[in-house]
């Protein structure tokens, strides 16, 4: 049962715990998250040593004036109301029904998509809190005894509520929980950020289920932003923007990519929001995940910043490139081509389309331009999927057949990678309309090299 599992997984679980936070989503703990720790690591000593800001405020930070117009977003955040999970659980009922086969039941571990349809953010662990939700009636949550009063504070849906005491198997709880809905056999749904073992459990505790991968439903859900969600995504794109804004004319020679990293840092504390930034220079702009070397920033140098922040749990991805001095005939004429992908990027993500298709049209304008073939200098896929994680389906790449529809949001981040030189990327929000070309929930593409916000 989950409450003896190895103390191998224990303590892994712990230590990705530790790193998470209670209220961190599971995708937290990211790749460029790690680099940045990482590098943070190696350029310890001299952190903060360029970072000289003027005078403390009346809280004690200090920050560059051009920080001063930064306010927290108030009464502009509309969170998710109640009656709104219970519409995503209807839908999603709607949709178990359609699909062929029929599924009977999902399941869903902790993660995004459990704080999608009930509102609770919930760490994975060695305990088992699940959710199932059948073709008709309440959700059922499966939920560690201990913590049922805190479970019982976050969600925001009707639910039957069933405990498990820590000397019993949650799976076997679950499997008895649906065969009283009358499912001893059926076709359950697993959702993607479930762990193995969780399902490996389940499976041997109802060998009378059979089960697959919930994505058909999951996916169909989530990949289509309401009016509302797609606000909330609009006020995170805003929010790194005007960060970023002031971080990039707070810039001065010297500083590392730790100084600007806690310079985005502050600047979305000062809006009463928690994000993060990788940051590279120069050459290292070349690895569009970054390098674990320390950077110094000099003359000339490109300054690539990248990431974004939260609101209500969705998020924004943005990556302005800038450039510190004055560009090369060669980095400038790499921006105008990125700037240009991106354009064609967004015409291309049209209704009724394949997903592909828009990341053959940005690669393109790339490739024409000599810098192909294939990924040689553009060396990733054009775009993924993004909501409350910032990397979800459906994805732009090249051969991707998903059909694109209203609401489905992306990210549109060609760019040029030179080795041992540069790189140059742009990175807007963009979101599929009912008529014409997608719609950017950024503000608006990058206007230039020295002044990348305008």
């Amino acid at each position: 049962m989950f409450s003896r599992l190895t103390p191998l997984l224990d303590s892994t679980q712990a230590l990705v715990t530790m790193n998470r936070g209670e209220n961190s989503s599971p995708d937290s703990l990211t790749r460029r998250r790690l680099i940045k720790f990482a590098a943070a690591s190696a350029a310890l000593t001299p952190a903060f040593t360029f970072f000289a800001p003027e005078k403390p405020d009346k809280n004690g930070q200090s920050l560059p004036a051009s920080f001063d117009a930064l306010k927290p977003l108030g009464s502009r955040i509309n969170p998710i109301a109640s009656d709104e999970y219970q519409a995503r659980i209807a839908r999603v009922q709607q949709l178990l029904v359609q699909q062929k086969p029929q599924m009977d039941a999902l399941f869903v571990a902790p993660g995004t998509s459990l704080y999608y349809f009930t509102g609770v953010h919930w760490w994975p662990s060695e305990r088992l809190l699940g959710l199932l939700i059948t073709q008709k009636g309440e959700p059922l949550v499966l939920c560690p005894a201990f913590e049922e009063a805190r479970f019982r504070e976050q969600v925001r849906i009707p639910a039957e509520v069933r405990v498990w005491q820590e000397d019993e198997s949650p799976t076997k709880l679950a499997a008895a929980t649906l065969a009283d809905r009358g499912l001893r056999t059926g076709l359950i749904g697993v959702e993607e950020a479930t762990m193995f073992t969780f399902y490996d459990h389940l499976r041997q505790a109802a060998p009378g289920l059979e089960f697959s991968s919930a994505d058909p439903a999951t996916v169909a859900c989530r990949g289509v932003k309401s009016a509302h969600e797609l606000e909330l995504m609009r006020l995170a794109c805003e929010a790194t923007c005007d960060v970023y804004r002031a971080v990039f004319a707070s810039l001065k020679e010297g500083m590392s990519q730790s100084d600007v990293s806690a310079l985005v840092e502050a600047g979305y504390a000062k809006m009463g929001l928690r994000g993060d930034a990788m940051v590279l220079f120069g050459a290292a702009a070349a690895l569009p995940h970054g390098t674990t070397k320390p950077q110094t920033l000099r003359d000339g140098d490109v300054v690539l910043i990248d990431d974004g922040c939260k609101v209500e749990g969705y998020c924004s991805d943005v990556t302005r490139t800038g450039i510190f001095g004055k560009p090369s005939e060669k980095i400038q004429r790499a921006f105008e081509i990125v700037r240009k992908a991106q354009d064609a990027a967004l015409d291309a993500a049209r209704k009724g389309r394949l997903s592909g298709t828009v990341d053959d049209a940005a690669r393109g304008v790339i490739t024409a331009a000599g810098y192909g073939p294939d990924y040689k200098f553009f060396t990733h896929r054009l775009g993924h999927g993004i909501g409350l994680d910032g990397h979800e389906h459906p994805y732009l790449v090249r051969g991707s057949r998903t059909t694109l529809v209203p609401g489905m949001s992306f990210s549109n981040e060609p760019g040029i990678y030179i080795p041992g030189q540069f790189g140059v990327r742009c990175e807007d929000v963009m979101v599929i309309a009912e008529g014409g070309a997608a719609q950017l929930l950024t503000p608006g593409f990058q206007v230039s090299l020295e002044k990348p916000l305008g």
